[in-house]
């Protein structure tokens, strides 16, 4: 997705009448036809659509990443990550109001920021725009607002699937706090703002490959190895306790990923249809494909593999989903599969990280696969969307680049949050606290009893 705001609607609205104002009153009729003719148009049904996918996105964060995550960990743990997705949601939906939604489309030209104008959301009102894709037609900026605001509020949420069961409460919401601040809404800006340094690049990132999945996986990476591995990893028995819970919040997410995905065209027209079959068939490929792969190496397809896979899909497809093919969709989820089930299944073991819940071997590397093919892939000779003039080469330079700068920019100001968390509240709690189990220890409460 790619954020268009430029001249608002309400300063247009409010400069055309003055213009008509000035004519001579033989010209005046003429003026005041081009006048109406020029105003932008609010459509009723894009706005109900982006209310709904604006809706569906938090639906993706509560229940669904919560009870994807909370499958995955063992019983002890299970309210634990339950309340650290919950309350990171809430908390950074406030933070986005008072400073975030500024810093990040404020308006500004500094190609980090966007400046403090919207500070508190000064000066936008109900009936202020927001601009979409196509010239002319706008929504209301809450409506903008709100819909990215749920963006925000679930990438972290992502991150503490890599260092789930040994992490204390208050420096969870403490690490999110600050790292929503210092890379979240810098990357967002850099990537979807027109003054932003992807954006002028000419990086394409629809609906987030770099400033959801990328950024937050390799902050969950750096986290994990700042972190440390659980008490008893590679001895004890770490299975999901609950993979039904898993399926149940798997699903969730693929419900919700239309409104990711096809909100983020920012209307209800043929480009939402083109992101909503793509999220449709690269998840479906995805999922076939490690189930296959799973089963020839293992003889037995797992549902952790298919729900694996599925996510797989829809990481990869989130930044290509508006410019590349039907077709275009079933290979880059196959090949994602590739990537991502190689780095889940050999390099984590291999190199010996505790990453949890694979957060950095599926979003991170499905992002990165996602991120760099779309390059690829939008190509007409391809079946994408882009032209004659389009450069394969040139492109997929540029995917990279956005890449890069995303790997360096999350990975490097993670770290440093991580260690200043560290110095002042503390990451870990102690072994004992750890081996009883976060919802006891943390909360004073159970998910199961009997």
């Amino acid at each position: 997705m790619l954020k268009k705001l430029g001249l608002s609607a309400a300063a247009i609205m409010a400069a055309l009448p003055a213009l008509a104002q000035t004519a001579t009153d033989a010209t005046a009729p003429v003026v005041e036809a081009v006048v109406e003719a020029a105003a932008p148009v609010m459509d009723k049904g894009d706005v109900a659509w982006m209310m709904t996918s604006t809706v569906l996105v938090l639906f993706m964060t509560i229940p669904g990443l919560a009870l994807f995550y909370g499958g995955l960990v063992r019983s002890k743990n299970m309210l634990s990550v339950l309340m650290q997705t919950t309350l990171i949601a809430c908390l950074v939906m406030v933070i986005w109001v008072i400073y975030g939604y500024s810093v990040t489309f404020g308006g500004g030209t500094s190609p980090y920021w966007g400046g403090t104008a919207k500070l508190f959301l000064a000066g936008i009102k109900p009936d202020t725009m927001a601009a979409t894709f196509s010239a002319g037609y706008v929504i209301p900026e809450y409506l903008f607002i709100a819909f990215q605001m749920t963006f925000a509020a679930i990438t972290p949420g992502l991150i503490i699937g890599a260092f789930a069961e040994r992490v204390k409460f208050t420096a969870v919401l403490a690490f999110c706090a600050l790292w929503v601040t210092f890379v979240y809404f810098p990357i967002a800006h850099m990537v979807w703002d027109v003054s932003g340094l992807i954006y002028v690049m000419g990086a394409i990132d629809f609906a987030g490959g770099t400033v959801v999945h990328i950024n937050a996986g390799i902050a969950a990476l750096v986290g994990c190895l700042v972190i440390g591995k659980r008490v008893g990893y590679g001895k004890e028995n770490m299975a999901p306790h609950s993979m039904v819970m898993t399926m149940i919040g798997a699903s969730m997410l693929w419900v919700g990923w239309f409104g990711f995905n096809v909100g983020s065209n920012l209307e209800a027209n043929g480009g939402a249809t083109l992101a909503m079959i793509n999220t449709f068939l690269a998840t479906a490929a995805a999922t076939l494909a490690w189930s296959l792969l799973e089963g020839i190496q293992r003889g037995k397809a797992s549902m952790l593999g298919a729900a694996s896979g599925m996510v797989t899909g829809l990481v990869a497809i989130t930044p290509a989903c508006g410019t590349i093919g039907p077709m275009g969709a079933i290979a880059l989820g196959v090949i994602a599969v590739f990537g991502c089930y190689f780095f889940v299944t050999v390099v984590k073991n291999k190199l010996q990280y505790d990453d949890s819940l694979d957060v950095f071997g599926i979003h991170g590397v499905g992002g990165i696969i996602g991120a760099i093919l779309t390059g690829v892939f939008s190509a007409g000779s391809l079946g994408g969307v882009k032209g004659d003039d389009y450069s394969i080469a040139a492109q997929t330079w540029i995917q990279i680049e956005a890449v890069a700068i995303t790997l360096i920019w999350s990975g490097v100001i993670s770290f440093i949050i991580y260690k200043l968390v560290d110095m002042t509240i503390g990451l870990r709690v102690d072994a004992d606290t750890e081996r009883q189990g976060l919802d006891l220890a943390s909360h004073g409460e159970a998910a199961y009893h009997g």
